[in-house]
């Protein structure tokens, strides 16, 4: 029970950040690999201010911002030209590497590449459950990861913008023939995409510490969780990616040893690809296929 519970609450940030990566990829089917550093942007720009003296909060709007403008550039400078030139191009996925590589080592020149302490805020609180324990930041990453995962799919589906979104997903030379701005709906996906990534690593920071190298770590984590659960159809499939991944982690770190996290993953996403090369919650997955009605005979 303590590994499952634990898996779920680190499995929803990899959900969080698998999500991040999958709503870019949903809106103008392109990754930004730099969601991981603008995670870690957050966190040290969080750490810094915080330890200044700037309250907490203050600290955390301004991170989540900042992470939000490196968002919007991620998409104006490494990938809407190149789609401007070929929309089918793979050349985004260089770009994007390299704004991550960028964003990377400034942060290490500019604050060095020692790791800093994180506001421990609900870290010290412990939460009973069953005969397993959850600290207060655990329950909290779990929390927000079901409040956020709910009110993206309540957006996407029920507003004028998600729809719109939907149609610039599915043909943007449409969407634009209809008179929709695909532009500022991509740039509008990245800024969510970008809060969805600053909001994991406030949630994450106060159980490790600020680093200029912590995004690499969690965009991988990221992207294997966006790749287990199929969230380049659906967004939403890659929180329950996060989750199982988060589950796998853990067990392995309980069950084999404390090693065991750092390559597991990728030995659960290996499987996971043989069985459904396109994730566990695909259409043409083996389990969704088994939730579908047999065809009515004729």
């Amino acid at each position: 029970m303590q590994f499952i519970l634990s898996g779920i609450a680190i499995g929803s940030i990899y959900g969080l950040i698998a999500m991040a990566l999958a709503i870019t990829f949903y809106v103008t089917r392109t990754i930004n690999f730099a969601q991981g550093q603008l995670m870690m942007v957050t966190v040290m720009l969080t750490a810094m201010l915080s330890a200044a003296g700037t309250p907490v909060w203050l600290a955390m709007i301004i991170g989540l911002v900042s992470s939000c403008i490196l968002g919007v550039l991620s998409y104006l400078i490494a990938i809407r030209p190149i789609l401007q030139v070929n929309r089918f191009s793979f050349g985004w996925l260089v770009s994007t590497l390299g704004f991550a590589v960028i964003l990377e080592n400034g942060a290490a020149l500019i604050w060095g590449p020692t790791s800093r302490s994180f506001p421990q805020m609900l870290i010290s609180y412990r939460v009973p459950i069953g005969n397993a324990v959850l600290n207060g930041q655990q329950v909290l990453a779990i929390v927000v990861a079901i409040v956020l995962t709910i009110a993206f799919e309540v957006v996407r589906r029920r507003t004028f913008f998600g729809k719109l979104g939907m149609a610039t997903a599915v043909d943007p030379d449409m969407a634009e023939a209809i008179g929709a701005n695909t532009t500022v709906v991509a740039i509008v996906a990245f800024i969510v995409s970008a809060l969805f990534a600053g909001i994991a690593g406030l949630l994450v920071g106060p159980t490790t510490f600020a680093n200029p190298y912590l995004g690499s770590t969690f965009g991988t984590f990221g992207f294997i969780a966006m790749m287990i659960g199929g969230g380049t159809e659906k967004p939403v499939a890659a929180m329950f990616g996060g989750l199982i991944l988060g589950v796998c982690a853990e067990g392995a770190n309980a069950l084999i040893n404390s090693q065991a996290s750092d390559w597991f993953p990728f030995l659960v996403l290996v499987i996971i690809l043989i069985i459904s090369p396109r994730g566990l919650f695909s259409s043409s997955s083996p389990l969704m296929r088994l939730r579908r009605p047999p065809a009515a005979k004729a």
